[in-house]
């Protein structure tokens, strides 16, 4: 069963890229997009949701404002750019709460969170992981002679040398000549990070980090002063 999605936001590049996560998830479904509260009362006046992703701060009436006048809502998921809001989310029994610029992964938490409840199931990131679509499970790489295909699930890490490229798996390291930046445009934003210009990382494999440096099985990795800010968004840090 599908669970159904309606998203309140008055920026449209904010429903654009709640429109796509939910796209990438099989157990959602897409209802509707609203730029205004106003617009969302009317939609729901007229059909059911199961969650509603809700902005706070909107003109005219503020999220909070808007969740106010419902009389029984469905699961609600807040996000927002402004933190001070997050009292306010749970005194109102918000399901979750995100701070925008919303990773994929912090995503991935709130909607599961949902289906546990709706389903009463164990709240599960890897079972998700796996329920997404099956064209993000490898990669096809050109190696020497061979086409080698790699699960996503094995790489740790990839590191761009001199001449070639290097793709890390506990089992094996692949060569190829394939450049770093091309090899990040076949990878799903959501599982990998370039977190300096020779190097690339699974985000899930990450053992440890200490000011600019990721463990990763026994090996350590640099981060650029330019990849800081977007790993510390990815782990949920915010400098």
């Amino acid at each position: 069963m599908k669970i159904r999605c309606l998203v309140v936001d008055d920026e449209r590049l904010a429903l654009e890229v709640m429109e796509g996560y939910i796209e990438r998830i099989p157990f959602l479904r897409l209802e509707k997009l609203c730029s205004t509260p106003m617009q969302a009362l009317d939609f729901l006046s007229r059909n059911t949701v199961d969650v509603i992703f809700l902005d706070i701060e909107m003109p005219g009436l503020s999220g909070l404002h808007f969740l106010q006048t419902l009389k029984n809502p469905p699961a609600v998921i807040l996000t927002t750019a402004y933190p001070q809001f997050a009292v306010d989310a749970f005194e109102l029994n918000a399901a979750d709460y995100l701070l925008k610029p919303i990773p994929f992964q912090r995503f991935l938490t709130a909607v599961q969170k949902v289906q546990s409840k709706q389903l009463d199931q164990p709240s599960s990131i890897a079972a998700l992981a796996q329920a997404i679509k099956p064209s993000e499970g490898h990669i096809f790489i050109k190696s020497a002679t061979k086409t080698v295909r790699i699960d996503l699930t094995e790489i740790l890490f990839i590191e761009g040398k001199k001449d070639h490229v290097l793709i890390q798996t506990k089992a094996r390291s692949v060569s190829t000549q394939v450049s770093l930046s091309g090899l990040l445009e076949k990878l799903p934003a959501a599982q990998f990070l370039r977190v300096h210009r020779s190097f690339i990382i699974a985000i899930a494999k990450i053992d440890t980090i200490e000011r600019n440096r990721i463990m990763i099985e026994k090996t350590e990795i640099p981060v650029g002063d330019f990849y800081r800010d977007a790993l510390a968004k990815c782990i949920g840090l915010h400098s």
